[in-house]
């Protein structure tokens, strides 16, 4: 098969074409040939050697990349509810080693789901990463529910794009920001409200939100802070806070914490249904081929994208 191996961190030329044995699935594993691959912010910075790469360096070959959606061409022993010929789509073994940027992934069957059949394989590859982190979130974390005022940063982005349509199916009263060129992408998904996160005086316009999904991070963060009610709160994806965010929310009466999504083919089932309704959809920017994954990086990597960059294999 050929697989993507990153000898040396660095820039997206570092990751090299090259043609890998096909291995046979282990127990619990399914052997999944690859359709479609997402290529996230995550994986770019580990490329770059920040993000896993330290957790992840020691492996040889090392394929980087968790977003999958395929076929099943095998089984390993114990598995249940998949057989040859289904197709998945899912997050695998994340945050460990998923090895996804290959024609052939050896998948855990726990981490999948099966993918609806009015789905395409791009936009299942799409739904996975970002949307099981909106997921992840907003059902399990936030416990978001009708009524709740919410504010969601970065809002056409990857995972923000997910979190408007799941928010709104919760019932929340959704502001998403974003550049003033994409407050339509915006509005398209459901966001009640819409605010150009360019505008100087933003922070004085929205206030009094009972939860703020933070994608963004960083200084953002504290400004995030102000524009929550005391007992609200902020989850934050990108990296854990600084003390001295942790002491400000506090000063504010705000909860404030960090969450890492996780592998997890029963939220990846969930997701399936309400892509299988056309509750949320994916949106994708654009398919690269993939002999061209490094370009995707770049796309990603330019942070100028809506919505997910996806690989078609």
């Amino acid at each position: 098969m050929k697989a993507y191996v990153l000898n040396t961190p660095g820039e997206a030329a570092n990751l090299e074409l090259k043609e890998l044995p096909v291995s046979s699935p282990a127990e619990g594993q399914v052997l999944v040939k690859v359709k479609a691959i997402s290529i996230n912010p995550v994986d770019v910075k580990t490329r770059a050697g920040y993000g896993f790469y330290g957790r992840l360096k020691d492996v040889d070959p090392l394929i980087l990349g968790w977003d999958i959606a395929g076929t099943v061409e095998q089984t390993g022993s114990g598995v249940t509810g998949l057989e040859p010929g289904d197709d998945v789509f899912g997050m695998v073994s994340f945050p460990g080693l998923g090895e996804a940027y290959a024609e052939y992934v050896n998948a855990p069957a726990a981490h999948l789901s099966l993918k609806p059949g009015n789905v395409s394989f791009e936009s299942a590859a799409a739904a996975t990463l970002a949307a099981l982190t909106a997921y992840q979130v907003l059902v399990k974390q936030a416990n978001i529910g009708a009524g709740d005022k919410i504010l969601v940063p970065a809002a056409s982005g990857g995972v923000g794009h997910f979190a408007v349509q799941i928010a709104k199916y919760l019932g929340a009263h959704v502001t998403g920001t974003s550049s003033a060129r994409n407050k339509d992408f915006v509005i398209s998904l459901g966001a009640d409200e819409h605010e150009d996160y360019n505008l100087p005086a933003l922070d004085e316009k929205i206030r009094n939100f009972d939860f703020v999904f933070d994608t963004v991070g960083g200084e953002s963060t504290d400004r995030f802070l102000p524009l929550i009610k005391p007992g609200g709160s902020l989850i934050s994806i990108p990296a854990p806070q600084s003390e001295a965010t942790q002491a400000k929310a506090k000063e504010l009466g705000v909860a404030i914490s960090f969450y890492l999504v996780k592998s997890d083919g029963e939220s990846m089932k969930e997701i399936a249904k309400l892509m299988e309704a056309g509750i949320i959809k994916s949106h994708v920017s654009a398919v690269f081929p993939f002999g061209e994954l490094p370009a995707a990086h770049l796309a990603v990597e330019s942070g100028r994208t809506t919505g997910k960059v996806i690989v078609a294999v």
